[in-house]
């Protein structure tokens, strides 16, 4: 029997369908930016409801097309939503329109599916690993061996949040871009590991859309992303041609996913600050992460 996972993030909402092998039988993101605008009073704008809910209708679609009925979708939502005021009432009129039920879950189930998730496909060394969620809302620290979570730090920073707080989506000043480095770099100092962890795993769609902009991709290629490298002297690099480009060069530079391109700069300045901090010299990328976790339960 087919499964189906749906993943309500900040930015994204991602949905996966697999087979009774485990085969990926569709796998799909859309950048919807629920998370858009929450910061002011604590609402889901009207505007980023009714796309999350356009989306999610062809998500629905898409799952029963391949046997999965909408009832039988697992779909969890995060960040945003544990603080988004009228997440129940939008999640309530969801059901009713889609027949999908949504779980807000908590910051702890989040780690614990993300971990299960984000590890999965890939060969790593024995040994404790840390695996970092850059999500638009929040980034969620893992520090993990094997199947079990030895600590779970969210920091209260992600993608949306900051590029709203601190750049808009013009072009970037260099006095805001000060401003937040300064910012990263103290809440990243709340990241205290009781070891020091032997490789580090990046998931979700920052991760994976700079990853593609590194390796020059024109279109999207999972073979080539999930498991991929992307050191610290190349999150540099890319840091300092977002930092000069404008709105338009920033959407070429990241012809993979256009729609991501306002927020990577705040992205790829949390991810070089993490690895500086856990004194590791490089990522390694999953394509997976919470969407994956779900379908294990």
């Amino acid at each position: 029997m087919n499964k189906a996972a749906i993943d309500i993030g900040s930015n994204s909402v991602l949905l996966v369908v697999v087979g009774p092998d485990g085969k990926v039988l569709h796998d799909q993101a859309r950048v919807v930016g629920l998370g858009k605008g929450l910061g002011e009073r604590g609402l889901f704008r009207t505007d980023r409801m009714e796309l999350a809910l356009g989306v999610l209708r062809e998500y629905a679609e898409a799952a029963r097309a391949l046997g999965v009925a909408p009832e039988r979708v697992r779909v969890a939502a995060t960040s945003a939503s544990r603080r988004a005021l009228n997440a129940a009432t939008f999640y309530a009129a969801v059901r009713v329109a889609t027949g999908l039920k949504v779980d807000v879950i908590s910051g702890d189930d989040e780690a614990r599916l993300t971990w299960t998730g984000g590890v999965s496909g890939l060969d790593l060394p024995p040994g404790p690993v840390l695996l970092a969620d850059v999500g638009g809302g929040s980034t969620e620290v893992i520090l993990g061996e094997g199947q079990t979570i030895r600590t779970r730090i969210s920091l209260e920073i992600g993608t949306v949040r900051l590029t709203e707080q601190f750049l808009g989506y013009g072009p970037t000043d260099p006095g805001q871009f000060a401003r937040m480095r300064q910012h990263i770099a103290e809440v990243v100092k709340a990241v205290d590991l009781p070891l020091m962890p032997r490789v580090a795993v990046a998931v979700a769609g920052t991760a994976t859309t700079l990853t593609a902009i590194e390796l020059g991709l024109s279109s999207w290629d999972s073979a080539r992303i999930h498991g991929a490298t992307l050191n610290a002297g190349s999150l540099r690099r890319l840091i300092d041609r977002l930092l000069v480009a404008g709105p338009e060069a920033r959407r070429a530079l990241a012809a993979v996913c256009p729609e991501r391109a306002d927020t990577l700069l705040a992205g790829a300045m949390i991810l070089s600050h993490l690895l500086e901090s856990t004194r590791r010299q490089s990522w390694r990328i999953s394509e997976r992460g919470l969407r994956f976790g779900l379908l294990t339960e």
